[in-house]
């Protein structure tokens, strides 16, 4: 299979990367590609070439406060990209992200903003178009996200950290799992839709210091920002047909404790 995979330097595209390269010929576009003066045509051209279309390259600082950069790259790239999909009948898997249903069921960032645009842009055109909401992803490969890298790997590097009080909670997410429900519609006939993915579980942050053996404190609850979100989960019954995590908390966290003592 000829695949056009997006973003795959990130965190999340490296390990699909990683995953498909034995098997599938890929051809990759990443963020700079929307720097060339003819990038909708050359778009239009790889889009003809392959058979499906993984896009999951993105903006993923959440706190960016630059909307025509965000938008930009999140919503008007990943527009072009869909009707070239469109015009040329060919599979999108997008990805996605729980934050598009913020803390109400309204994105609070323009990061979840223009996740959100783009995803319903794609299923307002039609065709094979499915959409993967992942929630709080952590594993291999995060190490060059910064801030943006799970509390996990922050929190093993520092050798302490700071939670919010309240006892906020997650649905996290282990990379092996993300990676084998973003190539699930490649083998299976998935319908055209929106599909979380999570582990169906929500686990304090407390619990994944624990199970990592790292000290933590408590910072002041006016450190708070506003719309914070204190509690996600995924449904399980908005996971796409037969996919099911493999990983729990527990798992996951052991299995990525054994990459980070050794890299």
């Amino acid at each position: 299979m000829k695949i056009l995979l997006t973003g795959s330097y990130g965190f999340i595209g490296k390990n699909i990367k990683n995953e498909l390269l034995p098997k599938h010929n890929l051809i990759y576009l990443e963020k700079d590609f929307i720097d060339n003066q003819d990038w909708e045509n050359l778009l239009e051209e790889n889009v003809k070439l392959v058979d499906t279309i993984l896009h999951i390259g993105a903006i993923s600082d959440t706190t960016l406060q630059d909307p025509n950069e965000m938008l930009k790259y999140n919503y008007w790239f990943s527009k072009k990209l869909f009707d070239c999909a469109k015009k040329y009948d060919k599979k999108v898997i997008y990805a996605s992200s729980a934050a598009t249903t913020g803390v109400s069921g309204t994105p609070t960032s323009i990061y979840a903003w223009s996740k959100l645009m783009a995803e319903q842009y794609g299923l307002a055109l039609g065709g094979q178009f499915i959409a993967l909401r992942y929630f709080n992803v952590y594993g291999p490969g995060e190490e060059h996200k910064g801030k943006m890298a799970s509390v996990a790997y922050q929190a093993y590097r520092q050798g302490t950290f700071k939670l919010f009080p309240k006892n906020p909670k997650r649905d996290f997410i282990y990379i092996k799992d993300v990676v084998s429900a973003t190539l699930y519609p490649l083998i299976n006939e998935i319908p055209s839709g929106v599909y979380e993915v999570g582990s169906g579980k929500a686990r304090s942050f407390k619990d994944m210091l624990d199970y990592l053996e790292i000290l933590h404190e408590y910072r002041n609850e006016e450190d708070i920002p506003d719309g914070y979100q204190y509690y996600t989960k995924s449904d399980s019954k908005k996971w796409m047909p037969g996919w099911k995590p493999e990983y729990n908390i527990e798992q996951g966290i052991k299995e990525y404790k054994k990459y980070l003592k050794n890299n």
